[in-house]
């Protein structure tokens, strides 16, 4: 979502502020903007677009001051227009603004009754104009945010800079992240850790309903009653160059080629790779022979893993499995017994609708634990344990390592449960676990189809319409697959359990119609067989990704054989992503879409 940055420095800065907003970059954005104080004046520079736009107005009009805040802005209320992008501001503050603010249109009513003029159409300006009304009436910048923020319906993460007030900074946080640096005479905010990285490596995460205040020495923080509280100061860990490319021409690419490694660092953190068993890091604070059921809640690529997780859970330890959609979990009411578990996934560990079934479980009296890449983040503080994904930062909007390093600890933690519940034997346990140990390699092997599936690509990238069709697990992986095609090449895909092609699908396929099949050779290969001879009879173009035995004994003529090696079918979800991933990569590239920051999207969801 929507990128903050803010800073109480020594020195200019507005370049530090494009500096920072330049690592939030990952988050998607459609325009930027800064303002800074100079003196006690308020300066603001705004432009539609990407950062190059808001560096070249910066260069033609620079501004001065050593105070300031900085936002890249995904688009919610209003189009991504200059004048609708932050920071909003009057004649006594600037704003910027993550999230949703609910209640905008009674607020901004009520205050067009009392004489306010609104420039923009979005949701953020209502909140300066909200802090300027109470400053006109006689309360401080601080006293003002205070009786505003309690005014605020909605889930969001602010920044407030004042006119006259050079050594002043607020922010707040309902919702959406919103980190604290603290540096030698200088004091930052920050929607993570990586826009601060190049200042300081000291940090604090304000609490759901904190606010905090800023001078150039110090940081109060307030609760959402007001009341002054301490936060953890923590060292970051995040490296304080600003991450590149490498020899890749997209940070997608790049990750994409990291997977061996972050997967096989993932691995390591919970297998005992000398003793071939899956040990997890510290002590569970459930039993689980005592769980009766297991509820998985996510959203996206997340809920794909989830998916997986499903079959794993189930064949594995027999352990009965829900799994929901996170923004439909939790308005169904659904009936969770009490010292259940519930189990959640989110790369930014900041996803909104996953937090709020978060909530909804705890509040069910449930065992909560998570699956996330960032341990900070509020999902993983507001869990009874969590489960690091390991992946390092992913700065591709769309999810590739996140989502292979989740299914890493999801399969450990699967196999873990059927250990504890008496379903595999300790010879299961080990055969299972030298297939995890496989993956790294078996990922290698499946980069170096990275020539022909980027040839094949220049064909999927002249057709409208693709099918993606799996059995078992694969029928997750072909529902990711789809979801790449569309999230980043615009090609209208859909990925359907290859059973189900009968019921519906099948009318679609045509001469044009490429239908890429998930088909590694296990137990349900023939019957994927027979759902492929389906499409071969329509004249349906078939892509398939399979293995040698499966490619020997397929006999039915496809477009294009992509084939990697022989498996555990426990691990083809951890590898057979890896050609869907390219696949959607090298189309989008052909075609010539923004890759990393693709139209619409962003990283992290941090609103309903």
């Amino acid at each position: 979502m929507c990128g903050i940055v803010g800073i109480l420095g020594t020195k200019p800065v507005a370049s530090q502020l494009v500096d920072a907003l330049k690592r939030l970059e990952y988050r998607g954005y459609d325009s930027a903007g800064v303002a800074t104080l100079d003196h006690g004046v308020m300066g603001r520079r705004r432009a539609e677009g990407k950062l190059q736009a808001l560096e070249l107005k910066l260069k033609d009009e620079p501004l001065p001051g050593n105070a300031g805040i900085g936002h890249t802005r995904w688009a919610t209320h209003g189009k991504p227009t200059e004048s609708n992008a932050h920071p909003h501001a009057t004649d006594k503050v600037a704003v910027v603004h993550n999230g949703i603010i609910e209640n905008f249109r009674e607020l901004r009513d009520k205050l067009i009754a009392a004489g306010h003029k609104f420039a923009s159409e979005t949701d953020t300006e209502v909140v300066a104009h909200l802090v300027t009304d109470y400053m006109q009436k006689g309360k401080t910048p601080i006293d003002a945010v205070a009786a505003t923020l309690k005014e605020l319906r909605g889930a969001f993460a602010l920044a407030f800079l004042f006119a006259g007030e050079d050594d002043l900074l607020i922010g707040a946080r309902k919702g959406s992240p919103l980190a604290v640096g603290y540096g030698k005479g200088e004091m930052y905010l920050g929607s993570d850790a990586i826009a601060l990285s190049p200042f300081t490596d000291t940090i604090s995460y304000l609490d759901d309903g904190d606010w905090v205040v800023l001078t150039h020495t110090s940081a109060s923080v307030r609760d959402a009653q007001d009341r002054e509280v301490k936060r953890p100061i923590v060292k970051s860990s995040v490296s304080a160059q600003l991450v590149d490319k490498g020899n890749h021409k997209h940070f997608m690419a790049k990750e994409i080629h990291e997977q061996p490694e972050v997967v096989g660092h993932t691995l390591a953190h919970y297998i005992d790779m000398v003793g071939e068993r899956v040990a997890l890091p510290g002590k569970l604070p459930f039993d689980w022979t005592k769980l009766k059921r297991l509820s998985i809640s996510a959203c996206g690529t997340a809920f794909y893993a989830g998916l997986v997780a499903k079959y794993w859970f189930e064949r594995f330890a027999k352990l009965p499995v829900e799994i929901d959609i996170a923004s439909e979990f939790r308005y169904r009411g659904a009936p969770l017994e009490e010292g259940d578990l519930a189990l959640f996934i989110s790369q930014s560990g900041e996803t909104a609708d996953t937090l709020a079934t978060l909530r909804y479980a705890k509040e069910m009296k449930q065992h909560v634990l998570s699956v996330v890449n960032v341990t900070t983040s509020t999902i993983a503080r507001e869990s009874d344990v969590v489960m690091p994904t390991l992946a390092g930062p992913e700065i591709g909007v769309a999810s590739t390592k996140a989502f292979t390093c989740q299914l890493s600890v999801l399969a450990c933690l699967a196999l873990a449960a059927g250990r504890a519940r008496g379903h595999l034997s300790e010879t299961d346990e080990k055969n299972l676990v030298r297939a995890l140990i496989a993956v790294p390699r078996l990922m290698s092997q499946a980069l170096a189809l990275e020539p022909q599936i980027e040839k094949l690509s220049h064909d999927l990238a002249k057709v409208k319409d693709v099918l993606y069709l799996g059995r078992g697990t694969s029928f997750p992986i072909a529902l990711e697959g789809a979801l790449k095609l569309k999230e980043i090449s615009y090609i209208h895909a859909e990925g359907y359990a290859a059973g189900e092609l009968k019921h519906g699908p099948i009318a679609l396929i045509d001469e044009t119609m490429p239908v890429i099949v998930i088909a590694p050779h296990d137990r349900v290969f023939e019957k994927t067989v027979s759902n492929m001879q389906e499409v071969a009879a329509r004249g349906g173009k078939i892509i398939l990704v399979t293995d040698p035995k499966g490619a020997k004994e397929a006999t039915i003529e496809s477009l294009e054989t992509l084939m990697l090696p022989e498996m555990a079918s426990t691990v083809t979800p951890l590898v057979y992503a890896i050609p869907v991933q390219l696949m959607a990569y090298h189309t989008a590239a052909a075609i010539g879409t923004d890759v990393d920051q693709p139209r619409n999207l962003a990283k992290s969801v941090t609103v309903e």
